[in-house]
């Protein structure tokens, strides 16, 4: 992933807790947790501006003053099956959208996330979210919403496929206090009711189980 920021920018987003909140998965009680888990306790420095853990990731940043590239790589993928279904590497796909959000367009105060899960096609997710998105794989698409907010949305089943499955979708917000991110909040919730089953919305105050 390509961002518009210098590669000692780039580097301190992947390796400062503080700035890893700003962008790294979304608000849950253990988020914190989380980040110290896997970017310090876990992660060994392999190179300059390399990163890497046990199973063989590794993630890396190369560029120069004003532009970097963020590589994330995995092993473990079987040869011949492009196609299977790998929570981390998706994972990885939506998380990366949402680290070159924050360094490409610097947004102020401090991020809130909206967490919205779900059965659905990946069309109606689409739909939801206002219109087909920029890909990134055929599980992961992103779009910035009307008020500027990052929408990140991610199937298990390809986005263009007409099979129902898990579906999530993730709002980052920024410097909105209570009652502007309540508004949020109620507008996403009522749409994603609409298209998906089993609908479960996750913020700061309501806590994934």
């Amino acid at each position: 992933m390509t961002v518009a920021a210098g590669r000692d920018r780039a580097w301190a987003a992947v390796t400062r807790p503080e700035l890893l909140r700003q962008w790294f998965g979304w608000d849950y009680d253990e988020l914190d947790v989380e980040i110290q888990h896997i970017f310090v306790n876990e992660a060994t420095l392999q190179a300059p501006e390399q990163m890497g853990w046990a199973d063989g990731s590794s993630l890396a940043v190369t560029g120069d003053d004003t532009r970097a590239t963020v590589r994330v790589a995995r092993e473990g993928r079987q040869a011949g099956d492009p196609d299977r279904y790998d929570a981390i590497e998706e994972g990885w796909r939506s998380f990366l959208v949402q680290l070159r959000y924050y360094l490409d367009e610097r947004p102020a105060g401090r991020r809130r996330t909206l967490y919205l899960t779900g059965t659905t096609t990946g069309r109606r997710a689409l739909k939801a979210a206002g219109g087909d998105g920029t890909p990134v794989g055929r599980r992961v698409a992103w779009r910035v919403d009307a008020d500027g907010h990052l929408v990140v949305i991610a199937g298990q089943e390809p986005l263009d496929s007409l099979e129902t499955g898990p579906v999530e979708l993730t709002v980052s917000t920024y410097g909105l206090d209570d009652s502007a991110f309540d508004l949020v909040r109620k507008r996403w919730t009522e749409r994603w009711c609409r298209v998906a089953r089993d609908t479960r919305v996750t913020t700061a105050d309501t806590p994934a189980p």
